[in-house]
């Protein structure tokens, strides 16, 4: 590691802004859909047992989804330094909490969804070519390394080949529509009735609630564009711009996906979320169609983890600026003036992950506190503005502002409970992890006092 760390002080280092409008916006898209949309329209077509309320399922998440991005894009707006939540929390709750955030992160959740997305990938790669486990292990390893080089040589390099892939899915997942409906692969008759639920549903409520907690997580990722804000051209108008067309996009492509499947596959047929997939692809492709998806996914999934690790390391990158975290994180390499130390991190706790296999339990212990967080960020929105009025300064708010903040953090409530409720010592472990941050933190601010 010690070839990547640039002799320039840290203060003097200064990432380029190379990014413009289309890398953002796919670092959004890209993102979100990933595996995610395979896998949950099965779970929620099920439990909830009509296409009417899976489509009002996810027009609600899309809206509610759509008013956190109009309030991240203000956020990015006003602090435009790469770095993301870190940032936000820091400049609207201060340090302690934003060294929390970042400490989760850094020791949990991006290696732990690194490690995820690459298995993911891997997996499907060996049902493809028949691959050991072994095999499938080094294949993941692969992919995190070939990744991890794009992003230290050039971030418009990784930029670029985020764009070509996203634009490639999109593209994929419209053909799937066209194919389906062209050749007439389905039944218009599987909407019929449309309304009413099918036998077997969850009771309505509690199918709601699941539906909302699948879609979000499906959504899952947008606000990760934010955390290269230091790397965007006029950050202040792109981002929220890009945050907009983004999950504008992602809400479009999961709503049309949602129904080719319905359309393809009779809810009657469908068992499991994994038969669910294998049925639509024989359907679609016929005898070669379980490999043809798996292909897809891998496509899809790539681009997720492609966008998910260009944006991560600038989290510790910008830690380590503050003082928060070992000062040679904070060094740009001298070459290629990218946060070579911060990429090497990610891909080396992603390995040890991989390698011993346990970060999906890692995750779970996690989710709860790392959708808090988001929220939080969010909700700082309204100490901003007690913080503009005071200072007399002109207030920047979302647009729709109060109601923008209000609707999304109701989503974020329901998900804490949801959540909370359904795993709460997985919730508790996760917050008393996070809590082992305060004495770390408190030796890097004795450090700079």
């Amino acid at each position: 590691m010690a070839t990547t760390i640039s002799t320039v002080p840290a203060a003097k280092d200064k990432l380029r802004r190379e990014l413009g409008l289309a890398s953002a916006t796919a670092a959004v898209a890209g993102e979100s859909i990933a595996v995610g949309i395979f896998l949950t329209p099965a779970g929620m077509a099920k439990s909830l047992g009509s296409p009417f309320w899976l489509l009002v399922v996810w027009l609600v998440v899309g809206a509610m989804t759509l008013s956190g991005a109009l309030c991240y894009g203000e956020l990015a707006g006003r602090f435009p330094r790469s770095g993301g939540l870190y940032i936000y929390l820091q400049e609207i709750f201060g340090r302690r909490i934003a060294f929390l955030y970042g400490w989760m992160c850094l020791l949990v959740l991006d290696p732990g969804l690194t490690a995820a997305l690459a298995a993911g990938t891997a997996g499907y790669a060996a049902y493809i070519f028949h691959w050991s486990s072994f095999t499938a292990k080094l294949a993941a390893a692969a992919v995190i390394w070939a990744l991890c080089l794009m992003n230290i040589l050039s971030i418009r390099l990784s930029a670029g080949f985020l764009r070509w892939i996203t634009w490639l899915k999109l593209g994929v997942l419209a053909l799937l529509t066209i194919w389906a409906i062209a050749f007439r692969l389905g039944a218009w008759s599987n909407f019929v009735p449309f309304v009413a639920r099918r036998p077997g549903s969850l009771p309505l409520l509690p199918a709601l609630a699941a539906g909302m907690v699948g879609a979000f997580f499906s959504f899952g990722g947008w606000w990760d564009v934010s955390k290269i804000a230091g790397e965007v051209r006029d950050p202040s108008r792109t981002l929220p711009r890009a945050l907009l067309y983004g999950v504008l996009t992602v809400t479009g492509v999961y709503i049309l996906v949602s129904m080719v499947f319905w359309y393809v596959v009779p809810l009657d047929k469908v068992t499991s979320n994994e038969t669910f997939v294998a049925q639509a692809g024989e359907l679609l492709f016929g005898q070669a169609g379980g490999i043809i998806f798996a292909a897809i996914v891998i496509l899809c999934v790539v681009g997720g983890l492609a966008a998910f690790m260009m944006s991560a390391p600038r989290v510790y990158y910008a830690m380590a600026q503050d003082g928060l975290f070992l000062r040679s994180v904070s060094r740009l390499h001298p070459k290629f003036n990218t946060p070579a130390n911060a990429i090497l991190i990610q891909g080396v706790i992603a390995c040890v992950l991989v390698a011993i296999g346990t970060f999906q339990q890692i995750i779970a212990y996690i989710i709860f506190a790392a959708v808090g967080f988001i929220g939080l960020a969010a909700a700082g929105l309204f100490a901003l503005r007690r913080r503009d009025l005071e200072n007399g300064s002109p207030a920047i708010l979302a647009p729709g502002y109060p109601f923008t903040p209000i609707a999304f953090l109701l989503l974020i409530v329901i998900l804490l409970v949801l959540i909370g409720v359904r795993s709460p010592r997985e919730a508790l472990f996760g917050v008393l992890v996070i809590a082992t941050g305060l004495p770390v933190y408190e030796l890097f601010r004795r450090r700079l006092a």
